[in-house]
């Protein structure tokens, strides 16, 4: 099997959608011989936040010399990116190499008559087969969807499992209340690991501090208000916190923008120290190189100075929210310009309310090859309630077109939604103005 094989067999197993729960994925690891067994995990779950506290844990144990394995989903610009090795996505030759392995494991499944594994699945095996062939000495790993039930959480050698900010998402399969969500999250948490999370609402709180308890895990909180001296900006950003232990971060630089970035670093300053104390230390030189070089695509991404434009993967009701703070903050003045594209099953109508009035002009785009996306049209009637100039645009190329020609030196153009577009919204900006269009 070459990559491109490879590749075409990763497409093709995407019809069998998702499912929720571990037999499957047991069951083609014990045939892989159980790779997950011979590695150490830090384990991220939440409903915003995951990927970007990876990229700032992943970023500082690398520079602290640890070999690091990194593993997300959705991918943004690259497929490789999900799969990671100190940073670098996993070669073509690997990724050929250990699909031919998991494809001819999943064959065998099925001819014992079980289910054929999802390419979620299959990603996740590939992910930890690659991990132990690169000699990782720990693996950052995020969960897909919720926790408990979730593909990655097969897993058992978990050394910090972390919890981010959680709000209401995927209610259908998660639950119907926040304590109902939090406690799939929580699910991550393993016998006598180093717990650690972002300070929720008091109704998480209870649910969370229970599950630790439970699995006599020490619990560690990242509390946003023990951050002072913070700045906000497009470009840098700095703070200083003081940790639950009274270790004081001062003036830490991260180069990722959006208001909401202080507490995935905050957070992250509490996995490194949870970490330490599981056995892996890290130098302050190492913890301050790696969050300033930390990079995480597609989370209130500048992509363009001139005109300013910025990509970010708001897709629910708490990441427009946090997108909505960080445009007060950061892009006040400024004449602003939307392109929003959703899925159909996300809150729309609450990102429209949230975002909708903050903009000048807006353009609705359907998310393009996915059965999930949601009509232009059918947005666009949400948007209208909250900002009357507003048009459907029939593809993304069409949309970037429209607000490069709406936009002059005041204005900022800011694309967001599912993250599964933001490669071809990036891909035309860079196409129109190269173009000079």
């Amino acid at each position: 099997m070459d990559y491109r094989e490879a590749r075409a067999y990763l497409d093709g197993i995407t019809k069998y959608g998702s499912v929720f729960g571990l037999e499957s994925m047991r069951s083609l690891l014990e045939l892989l011989g159980n790779p997950q067994k011979k590695l150490s995990f830090i384990h991220i779950a939440g409903t915003n936040g995951k990927g970007s506290v990876l990229a700032f844990v992943s970023s500082v144990l690398t520079r602290g010399g640890y070999r690091v394995g990194r593993y997300c989903s959705p991918s943004v610009f690259s497929y490789r990116e999900k799969i990671q090795v100190n940073e670098v996505p996993i070669d073509r030759e690997s990724l050929a190499k250990l699909t031919g392995r998991v494809r001819t494991a999943c064959e065998e499944l099925v001819a014992k008559g079980r289910p054929q594994p999802t390419v979620f699945e299959v990603e996740t095996a590939l992910a930890f087969l690659y991990f132990l062939q690169e000699n990782c000495e720990l693996a950052v790993v995020e969960a897909g969807l919720g926790g408990l039930l979730d593909a990655t959480n097969v897993i058992d050698t978990t050394k910090a499992a972390v919890l981010t900010s959680i709000s209401m998402d995927h209610m259908g399969v998660l639950g119907d209340s926040l304590e109902e969500i939090a406690q799939q999250k929580a699910g991550i948490f393993k016998e006598g690991c180093q717990a650690v999370c972002l300070k929720q609402t008091p109704e998480v709180m209870e649910v969370i501090s229970r599950a630790a308890k439970e699995k006599h895990c020490e619990l560690t909180l990242a509390d946003r208000t023990r951050a002072f001296d913070i700045s906000y900006g497009l470009e840098k950003q700095s703070f200083t916190y003081i940790s639950e232990r009274g270790t004081v971060y001062k003036n830490c630089v991260i180069h990722q923008a959006g208001t909401y970035q202080i507490d995935n670093a905050v957070l992250a300053l509490e996995v490194l120290e949870a970490i330490c104390r599981a056995g892996y230390p890290v130098s302050t030189e190492a913890v301050r190189e790696g969050l300033s070089t930390a990079c995480w695509p597609g989370r209130f991404s500048v992509i363009s100075k001139k005109p300013l434009i910025i990509l970010d993967g708001a897709h629910n009701e708490d990441g427009a929210r946090r997108l909505a703070q960080s445009i007060r903050i950061c892009l006040d003045g400024k004449k602003k310009i939307f392109i929003m594209g959703v899925f159909s099953d996300k809150e729309y109508k609450k990102i429209a309310e949230l975002t909708a009035p903050l903009a000048d002009r807006i353009f609705t785009i359907q998310t393009p090859d996915n059965p999930r996306a949601l009509d232009a049209g059918k947005l666009k009637e949400a948007v209208l309630v909250f900002q009357p100039n507003t048009r459907r645009m029939d593809s993304i190329r069409e949309a970037v077109r429209a607000a490069l020609e709406a936009a002059d030196e005041d204005s900022v153009i800011i694309g967001f939604g599912s993250l599964s577009h933001l490669k071809e919204l990036y891909r035309e900006f860079q196409d129109a103005c190269m173009s000079g269009e």
